[in-house]
């Protein structure tokens, strides 16, 4: 028979084992070895079968084992050593109590997902783990953050295959009693829960359970409540399921419901309010809708609030292309938000203006999440250097008139969680050179930008630790391998091959991560006979370990897994390579340290960031990769190698492939393999261990989530925090009233005239002109604006790059014709074809940027007046 209802019986522990309660409930159990090794010890069969989850073990565990333990000397002294641990890592002093001045009392951090351990099931892919990733390295630094998400009750989907290689969906069903959380309650005892209002007098109820990440809380929203009626209680089903309304509902309840949990949960614990609301790409968006709703109920005007929420959100994009942002129909987001649903005080229209796809190209039927996310904070950014660069050429169009390098999206690149995914052999290894605390301190905070100590490891010792490595992969992937073909219907009697699958001392190349078309699963299949070679070579043979999931509906990812599943169960090559379903942080903990090689081959630009190589080269594994991405900005051939693409517009798709694929099967016949298995007088790859050592001591720092997270609050939390305190009532609505006046006057504002002196007939670097240059101001005074000129190298159509501004002084009052005159110097600072222009912006001490409004006013015509001079 079945259960009509399952309960799950949390045992009582004895007294001196209560601690174990909340080690078990801190997630920083997840990354910390001592920890996971005392729970470990309760019952070793327990631990393993129980995944590692220290709630679900100890539900297992036997009274009278308990028992025993509660009298056990020793293990209570490993207990009470654990228990101190965490006291003083949540309570004590870390980097941000010692930064300077008054940096933010505490960030609310929102997104749709969280990868903080496979035990809590809440992500789908690369957003997810960085975010969680985020979290914790915040906890390592005392950065006081809040996380905010969704509970999904079936999370993302597990992944299996059909015999034929098809990938299946399966929805296990979440238990929160099972999970490492509790739930948030009033001061009565009785679950805080928050309520949205829905069209036609529905409503959305939602709790709120607590996940504690170390010294972080993490808030996140479930839905599935006896208030809701059936469509509402699926809203926090499934990550990413369901159509346009059903997303709008998360999204919904995500920012709206996200804001009222921060509320709720800094009233019951006292926890500082948030100064800075940080935005996780754009299904959070509607977090700034919300927080203007709390201003204008206090009697703030829309404008000023506006302004006010503006100044302390920072905004991440994670994609590249459109397609991967949320757009909904206006028509929806109009009936979700008008009178008789959601924040009926503010009018729709003001809403919909926030997503409206008002630049050259957008459809104004559609609201984007992402141009909402843009207009709601006040700084944002992309996560690399290059995807910053690829974001601003995006999203130029919500600023016209500016180029593209001007629009105000900065760029602060991922870094991962090195406690969570270094293998603690690799630390154990690090701890023996440098200590545990030096270890610890390097791998968390990472405030230096070498790791010296690591040229002191023997070369024999760091290919031991290779060596370590593959052969724990092997064992991991055969494992996996067996109850994948169990699962495909194979019987025991087919499966003695798998024995021999793989090789601890063959060079081992991973490939994992979501299996998007632009992710070029199968591009080593372009020349399957080359591959083959590769794979079955005699003395230099590869083996290649391969997982990934596609979303549900996507059937041009499956036909691409499906596609690498047939040719790794050819028998002639499935014992080199492999592909394992199920990708997700339990594996990748075990692949990433195992590879030597971490390829990685998306269509350049489109990889915004992708962290999967950061993990690997944290564990000694060199990348192979497309220059995209954190790649393209740290790739150096000391460490790695970089694929050659065939980029550009013209480059036809197949031949694009086709290129790229020869160039990858000729870096490892010529340049990988070669190095590989080259063995040096003391019999070591010795070549090898040098990129090894070159990877650890020069990426090591940099791929850190500890120095992301720094980052973040040097250059984005301190700043908006600042502007948060500086946008107070009085200033937002100055603010406002000012924005208003200089908008409604723009359109009177232009250049009249440029008169340059000064510059030699022959001009020289080093010396210098003068600008004198006369603007109409319409209503506007000089205080309201910025005149500058802008100079710089010029291609030959007279487009000046690398441009550098110099702002004019105000001389004098206006003219007889209400002119304005400007005037400054400008250096000849550089050689070869340089040219220069003016232009006017907008100015106001409490703007980010001279671009924020997105206005400019330019010379309407340029050589034939002096406005625009070449000097070749």
């Amino acid at each position: 028979m079945k259960a009509i209802r399952r309960i799950t019986v949390r045992p009582v522990l004895p007294g001196p084992l209560a601690p174990l309660n909340e080690l078990a409930r801190n997630l920083r159990w997840s990354w910390h070895d001592g920890t996971r090794e005392l729970f470990r010890s309760l019952d070793p069969e327990g631990w393993d079968a129980a995944h590692g989850d220290p709630v679900r073990l100890l539900g297992t565990v036997a009274p009278d084992r308990l028992t025993g333990l509660a009298a056990d000397p020793g293990f209570l002294e490993r207990l009470a050593v654990c228990a101190a641990e965490l006291r003083e890592y949540t309570e004590g002093e870390r980097w941000y109590q010692r930064q300077p001045g008054e940096p933010p009392a505490a960030i609310a951090y929102f997104s749709p997902e969280f990868g903080i351990t496979a035990a809590l099931p809440q992500y789908s892919g690369g957003l997810g783990i960085l975010a969680g990733d985020h979290l914790k390295a915040a906890s390592d630094l005392g950065v006081p953050l809040i996380g905010v998400g969704l509970l999904y009750r079936h999370g993302y989907f597990r992944q299996s295959l059909s015999r034929d290689g098809w990938q299946q969906e399966h929805y296990p069903v979440l238990d929160p009693d099972e999970l490492p959380l509790t739930v948030l309650k009033e001061a009565d005892g009785t679950p805080a829960h928050l309520v949205l209002a829905l069209p036609g007098g529905r409503s959305l109820h939602a709790r709120v359970w607590v996940a504690q990440v170390g010294r972080v809380p993490l808030l996140l929203l479930d839905s599935d409540m006896e208030e809701n009626d059936r469509g509402e209680r699926e809203v926090t089903d499934r990550l990413y399921g369901g159509g346009s309304e059903h997303r709008l509902l998360q999204e919904m309840l995500l920012g709206i419901g996200g804001v009222r949990a921060v509320r709720t949960y800094c009233r019951l614990t006292g926890h500082p309010a948030p100064e800075v609301f940080h935005t996780n790409e754009g299904h959070a968006g509607f977090l700034g809708v919300e927080r203007i709703h709390e201003h204008v109920t206090r009697g703030l005007g829309f404008d000023a609030a506006l302004e006010a929420v503006r100044a302390g959100t920072v905004f991440t994009t994670h994609t590249p292309v459109p397609a991967g942002i949320d757009r909904f129909d206006r028509d929806l987001i109009a009936r979700h938000f008008g009178a008789d649903a959601e924040l009926p005080g503010i009018d729709a229209e003001r809403v919909l203006r926030l997503g409206t796809e008002t630049y050259p190209g957008g459809e104004p039927g559609l609201f984007n999440m992402a141009v909402m996310g843009l207009r709601l904070g006040q700084r944002a950014n992309g996560v690399s250097v290059l995807h910053g660069r690829v974001s601003r050429e995006m999203f130029s169009g919500l600023w016209p008139g500016f180029d593209a390098e001007e629009v105000p999206i900065t760029s602060v690149t991922n870094g991962v969680h090195a406690p969570t995914w270094v293998a603690p052999e690799v630390i154990r290894v690090s701890a023996r050179q440098l200590g545990a605390r030096r270890t610890e301190d390097a791998l968390s905070v990472g405030e230096g930008t070498r790791w010296d100590a690591v040229a002191e490891i023997p070369d024999p010792d760091i290919w031991e630790l290779r060596r370590t490595l593959r052969a724990g992969l092997v064992g991991e992937v055969r494992e996996r391998l067996y109850r994948s073909w169990r699962q495909r219907g194979a019987a025991d009697a087919e499966l003695g091959w798998i024995d021999s699958v793989l090789d601890p001392d063959v060079l081992t190349i991973g490939f994992a991560r979501r299996v998007p078309s632009y992710k070029r699963l199968t591009l080593m299949l372009r020349d399957r006979d080359r591959l083959t070679r590769l794979l079955l070579h005699p003395e230099r043979p590869v083996q290649v370990v391969v997982a990934g999931k596609a979303h549900p509906a996507d059937d041009g990812g499956k036909r691409l897994i499906q596609e690498l599943v047939r040719f790794t169960d050819d028998p002639r090559v499935r014992h080199r390579i492999v592909f394992l379903p199920d990708y997700g942080m339990a594996m990748a903990q075990k692949l990433y340290p195992g590879c030597d090689v971490w390829l990685n081959n998306p269509l350049r630009p489109l990889e915004a960031c992708g962290t999967s190589g950061m993990k690997a080269a944290l564990n000694g594994c060199l990348n192979l990769s497309v220059l995209d991405g954190w790649w393209d900005e740290w790739f150096a051939p000391d460490f790695g190698w970089a694929i050659p693409t065939a980029d550009g517009d013209t480059t036809d798709p197949e031949r694009r492939d086709d290129l790229e694929a020869r160039a990858l099967y000729d870096l490892l016949e010529r340049r990988i393999t070669p190095r590989f298995y080259e063995r040096g007088p003391e019999g070591l790859p010795d070549r090898w261990i040098a990129m090894v050592r070159e990877t650890l001591t020069r990426l090591g720092p940099k791929v850190l989530a500890g120095r992301m997270v720094r980052e973040y609050v040097e250059r984005l939390y301190v700043p908006a925090a600042a502007a948060h305190r500086e946008l107070r009532d009085d200033a937002a609505r100055g603010l406002a009233e000012w924005k208003a006046r200089v908008r409604a006057g723009w359109p009177r504002v232009r250049v009249d005239h440029v008169e340059p002196s000064g510059a030699p007939s022959a001009p020289e670097l080093g010396a210098s002109l003068t600008l004198r240059v006369r603007v109409r101001l319409g209503e506007l005074g000089p205080e309201d604006v910025e005149v500058q000129a802008v100079a710089g190298r010029v291609d030959p159509d007279d487009r000046i790059a690398d441009a550098s501004a110099v702002a004019l002084k105000s001389v004098g009052g206006p003219d007889l014709e209400g002119r304005w005159v400007f005037e400054g110097e400008l250096a000849l600072d550089r050689t070869g074809p340089f040219g220069y222009t003016v232009r006017i912006l907008p100015s106001h001490p409490l703007l980010a940027s001279g671009a924020e409004l997105g206005l400019v006013a330019v010379p309407v015509t340029t050589k034939s007046d002096g406005s625009g001079v070449l000097l070749r």
